[in-house]
């Protein structure tokens, strides 16, 4: 983690249905479960999504309790702890701490569902600002929606070959 960490408030499934700023985006993909999952639980997001910049996994296996972080455009660094884990469909996490203040809340659920021609990733971010942040949120929500997006056809586009 970073020089100077700022804790989190935990989230749970409550907060990823009711969060203030809530961003879920779907794809389908022909590759079958087995792969997506691989690509989600492994150090391959880096290559696919630009705005990764780093991602360090805690140690294996991998669960519920386990710990990850992530730094996003070189500049801030998020620490998460993983508290579901059902094994080659689905994963959620709340953040626990950040290098930079400004977030309350934050986590996210990633979804794999077995489709007839390969299979559906589904990802939910929430995230809840200090009073002071909010309106910087509210600004950013158009670019944080385009970058879901981006991302999870980043990795449709790569899954398939």
């Amino acid at each position: 983690m970073a020089r100077h960490s700022y804790p989190l408030a935990e989230s749970d499934d409550a907060f990823l249905t009711s969060a203030p700023f809530r961003y879920v985006f779907s794809v389908e993909t022909t590759a079958p479960t087995s792969r997506i999952w691989e690509v989600l639980t492994g150090n391959e997001l880096l290559m696919w999504i630009p705005v990764f910049t780093g991602l360090r996994w805690g140690p294996r296996p991998l669960g519920a309790g386990t710990v990850r972080d992530v730094t996003l455009a070189w500049v801030f660094t998020i620490r998460e702890r993983f508290f579901r884990w059902e094994e080659g469909q689905r994963y959620t996490f709340t953040a626990v701490q950040a290098s930079l203040p400004g977030l309350r809340h934050a986590g996210e659920d990633w979804r794999i569902e077995p489709m007839p021609s390969g299979s559906r990733l589904t990802w939910t971010l929430a995230l809840a600002a200090h009073p002071l942040v909010t309106p910087l949120m509210w600004v950013s929500s158009p670019v944080i929606r385009l970058v879901q997006r981006r991302a999870l056809r980043a990795i449709r586009v790569h899954v398939g070959k």
